[in-house]
């Protein structure tokens, strides 16, 4: 992509990589494995970097994962970026052991409810300062901030995304703190596409990250991504991308290598999408795995799932699987069915409303006969 194309947005340094301005789409990755799962963790760093990642990312959620981060942060030669989930004083300790910090301001609100959003951000401002590092505001479509929610209209769900991400740029520039990009994800490329350009009109300057979350399986999840970054980054709008893949923990690298042949098609003005991305019957959204997954066969059911409802491809259903408690119960609200992973039991819901609690595999035989029931009642 011709230099002159990108949006003007500032330089971030992350380590020693830099993004935004004139510098390369950076592109990254997640570790998928347990962060106190050192040998898995380390091997999926290994795996990473082996595929040219230039940040990767690792969660933490507890003291324990922090001091396996930093036996995880010895094997690593790219930035690291870390992933606060919902536990935000952890800023206070994994700065020595990364590059970027990573925030979602939609769960800023589950520990200490009496303190302010600003006073958490600027603690965790103030603990980047001090440690060196760059910051994320990571703003996902199922776990928005809910008193942006309840300023929009229920089906416009891009509003408040774009609403608490300006809201924590403000803060974070009051604060005097300017080495933060922005996310604004969601699994509908549309809305990404949306979100993006919305919010790369209001601030032009603050480099994005782009992503396409719970994309899915290849091959779905791939063209659902590529036709996101066709429609942004075509138009400058981007600085570090992430592809979100449902595959084997061992063929992590493919969100890597997939990410770079995007680029390069755009690059060399090789499109393969529409200007607007049509869904067409079965779409099946999942999550590409992380340290948050609580059982390692959740990847295993998202394949079953899509070979189980084969028959329904014409249908125009939406299922939705999910890994993990943090973003599992609302990132399935607005699917048709939803199965989201607790360690021994997938929860299965219909909307919002909870159908019961299953096996691994006792919940793909209930799963047939709702998407029955869906199919005749359509």
């Amino acid at each position: 992509m011709p230099p002159t194309k990108r949006n003007p947005t500032r330089t971030v340094d992350i380590g020693d990589l830099a993004i935004g301005h004139q510098h390369p789409i950076a592109v990254q990755s997640m570790a998928a494995t347990r962060t106190q799962d050192v040998v898995a963790t380390s091997r999926q760093v290994e795996l990473l970097q082996q595929a040219g990642a230039d940040i990767i990312r690792i969660a933490v959620d507890s003291r324990k994962d922090v001091d396996c981060l930093a036996q995880v942060s010895e094997k690593a030669s790219v930035p690291l970026s870390v992933d606060l989930q919902e536990n935000y004083r952890l800023a206070a300790h994994v700065g020595t052991f990364v590059d970027k910090i990573r925030y979602n301001p939609g769960h800023l609100y589950h520990h200490e409810k009496n303190r302010s959003i600003e006073d958490k951000v600027a603690f965790i401002a103030s603990e980047a300062v001090k440690h060196d590092c760059a910051l994320r505001v990571g703003v996902n479509c199922g776990s928005v901030d809910p008193d942006k929610l309840s300023l929009f209209a229920p089906d416009d769900s891009v509003s408040p995304m774009l609403s608490s991400a300006l809201e924590h740029c403000e803060i974070l520039d009051r604060l005097g703190f300017h080495r933060y990009c922005v996310s604004l994800k969601d699994s509908d490329p549309n809305k990404v596409v949306e979100a993006n350009k919305r919010f790369a009109e209001q601030r032009p300057d603050v480099p994005l990250h782009l992503g396409v979350t719970e994309a899915g399986m290849p091959p779905d999840g791939v063209i659902k991504t590529r036709v996101a970054f066709e429609q942004l980054l075509s138009q400058g709008i981007g600085d570090t991308i992430r592809v979100s893949l449902t595959v084997p923990f061992d063929d992590k690298g493919e969100e890597i290598k997939v990410g770079r042949q995007i680029i390069d098609d755009i690059t060399a003005g090789r499109f393969r999408s529409v200007p607007k991305f049509e869904q067409e019957g079965l779409n099946i959204i999942s999550c590409p795995s992380c340290s948050r997954v609580e059982n390692d066969a959740f990847v295993e059911l998202a394949h079953k799932v899509r070979d189980t409802t084969e028959y329904a491809k014409k249908h125009n259903l939406t299922i939705a699987i999910m890994g993990c408690r943090v973003n599992g119960p609302g990132e399935t609200d607005d699917a048709d069915l939803g199965l989201w992973c607790a360690p021994n039991f997938v929860n299965l819901k219909k909307g919002t409303q909870l159908l019961g609690q299953f096996g691994y595999e006792e919940v793909l035989t209930r799963l047939r006969q709702e998407v029955d029931l869906l199919i005749a009642a359509s």
